[in-house]
């Protein structure tokens, strides 16, 4: 059984990358996919704690990136060859949305990144996340679109409360 999240995680990170590109050249766009990417895994570690979770996300599939297009009014397959666009079909709805929320509030990226220390996939440190924890002026500046919360908010309004639950379950529900 596949227990590893990269084919998830490249695939989510591309769609974010392709549905918020990045402003600029080809530095630009590294800064903007380190971002995404780093966003990604850390939302895909916490949806998917355990090597059971990720095989069963490796079996079943995460479900494909149709909604997200049709929230964001992003490009569709028609009219393009179906290999060009299978990777869509290893794109993650709930982990987009969560990478969404964290690209989009520091302060819940910084409690995220704190949280993997549960799961059993990262070993990572908050060091390996910079770029989504204190993005620099030339970050923000290539990623202005992936990191806009007006922009992001349709995607990350998704699956926002699931985030929050994860990271703090025993708070109490709204009234």
């Amino acid at each position: 059984m596949l227990t590893d999240l990269s084919p998830l995680i490249a695939a989510t990170a591309r769609w974010l990358t392709v549905a918020y590109p990045p402003s600029g050249g080809a530095l630009a766009l590294a800064l903007c996919e380190a971002q995404a990417r780093q966003a990604v895994t850390v939302a895909a570690a916490l949806r998917y704690p355990t090597d059971i979770d990720a095989a069963l996300v490796s079996m079943a599939g995460p479900g494909g990136a149709a909604r997200l297009d049709w929230i964001t009014g992003a490009e569709t397959t028609d009219g393009h060859p179906a290999e060009e666009w299978a990777w869509r079909t290893w794109v993650d709805e709930v982990v987009a949305s969560w990478a969404a929320v964290l690209l989009t509030d520091a302060e819940l990226a910084g409690t995220a990144v704190a949280a993997l220390t549960e799961g059993e996939h990262t070993t990572a440190t908050a060091a390996e996340f910079r770029r989504l924890l204190t993005p620099d002026a030339g970050d923000r500046r290539a990623a202005a679109l992936l990191r806009h919360p007006d922009l992001l908010a349709p995607v990350a309004e998704l699956h926002h409360g699931q985030l929050l639950d994860r990271l703090a379950p025993e708070r109490p529900l709204a009234a």
